[in-house]
């Protein structure tokens, strides 16, 4: 076995949220998968990565990517409902978060050294909570969960 691993590492994950499986020199990947936090009522905040760009893949189920188009301030929220094995490239320094359906797996590709020093988040305002909701109705996120 010790041999075999040598070879190929072999990784999943099945809890909620989000998760690191592989670093390796400069990158990492990881899986995101539902999780309350990201239930479009609980959206209170985006992030933004000031080092890296960051990667999205929809591996299953449904998810809507929202990015900002500020700079101190999240700005206008711009949706971006996520079609299956299609790459996502959210650029350094843009403000984003995600919903999910219960489902949902998204494969994450990050630099290795992203962490919250690199990564302030901001609170979104009233408006910015009412998109993101009303666009997660539209697109049919809402479950039975909470």
């Amino acid at each position: 076995m010790k041999t075999e691993q040598k070879l190929v590492e072999i990784h999943e994950y099945r809890g909620d949220g989000y998760r690191p499986l592989i670093d390796f020199g400069a990158w990492r990947v990881a899986l995101l998968k539902y999780c309350d936090e990201l239930r479009p009522e609980n959206i209170e905040t985006m992030q933004r990565h000031e080092e890296t760009d960051e990667v999205f893949v929809l591996l299953r189920g449904k998810c809507l990517l929202f990015a900002g188009d500020g700079k101190e301030e999240a700005g206008d929220v711009h949706i971006y409902p996520m079609e299956p094995l299609k790459l996502f490239n959210v650029k350094k320094g843009v403000w984003h978060t995600h919903s999910l359906s219960e489902e949902a797996v998204v494969l994450i590709v990050e630099n290795r050294d992203t962490t919250s020093a690199n990564s302030p988040v901001i609170r979104l305002n009233d408006e910015q909570r009412r998109k993101i909701q009303q666009a997660a109705v539209d697109f049919g996120l809402l479950t039975g969960k909470g």
